[in-house]
């Protein structure tokens, strides 16, 4: 069995990631909650990866860290799931959108951090914000219309996984999209993924004050 250490999912996007992408694809594993914000936190991470981060996939003796890392290793090791399109041009854009995703948007990642449970309508907007916002809704918005949806690339793929959090994120903040994109953002928002970790955000208690009252 799998197993996947991840943060709060009310706060850690990038533990929320692999998670969605799992079980999404119902690919099995067991779960382990490292509470942040906590004065043993680090300290019960480092159990599990000297990297001191999560997300934390345990797979027998190997031990693999990074959101995008470890959705490499499960495309590898699950080649019947088809987390990356089969289509290798459209496994390359695939890619890219991932990698952007990882390496970009710091401006919307500072100003609108994830809080699944909460609601913040227009909190956090600079004119960097919604440069952000803009580029990540061309995205949705083309590769929607250029596959057919109802995801990005038709089915889910790590693609959808690596954008689950923002969908999560222009709910909290209540970004308003047209389109493609809000059609997009409803679609994830209905995944059965998103659907039960919304659910188990609302209930894990662990508040963290310096997110809850950012804005509240």
């Amino acid at each position: 069995m799998l197993k996947l250490i991840v943060g709060n999912k009310n706060y850690s996007s990038w533990s929320m990631r692999p998670w969605v992408l799992m079980t999404q694809a119902g690919i099995p594993f067991e779960e382990t909650v490292v509470w942040l914000g906590e004065p043993d936190t680090k300290a019960n991470i480092v159990r599990y990866s000297p990297a001191g981060t999560v997300p934390v996939l345990i797979d027998g003796d190997l031990t693999v860290t990074d959101s995008l890392a470890i959705c490499e290793y499960l495309a590898e090791q699950y080649p019947d799931k088809a987390l990356w399109p089969r289509d290798a041009g459209a496994r390359a854009q695939a890619r890219s959108l991932a990698c952007e995703m990882h390496s970009s948007f710091s401006n919307l990642r500072g100003k609108m951090p994830m809080n699944v449970r909460n609601r913040y309508p227009g909190a956090g907007m600079t004119p960097e914000v919604a440069a952000d916002i803009g580029r990540i809704s061309s995205v949705w918005s083309e590769y929607v219309t250029r596959s057919g949806g109802p995801y990005l690339f038709g089915a889910f793929t790590i693609a959808d996984a690596m954008y689950a959090p923002v969908v999560l994120r222009f709910q909290t903040y209540e970004v308003a999209l047209s389109g493609a994109a809000a059609a997009y953002q409803q679609t994830m928002l209905r995944s059965s993924a998103l659907l039960r970790l919304a659910g188990q955000a609302a209930l894990e208690g662990h508040p963290q004050p310096r997110y809850d009252s950012l804005y509240g």
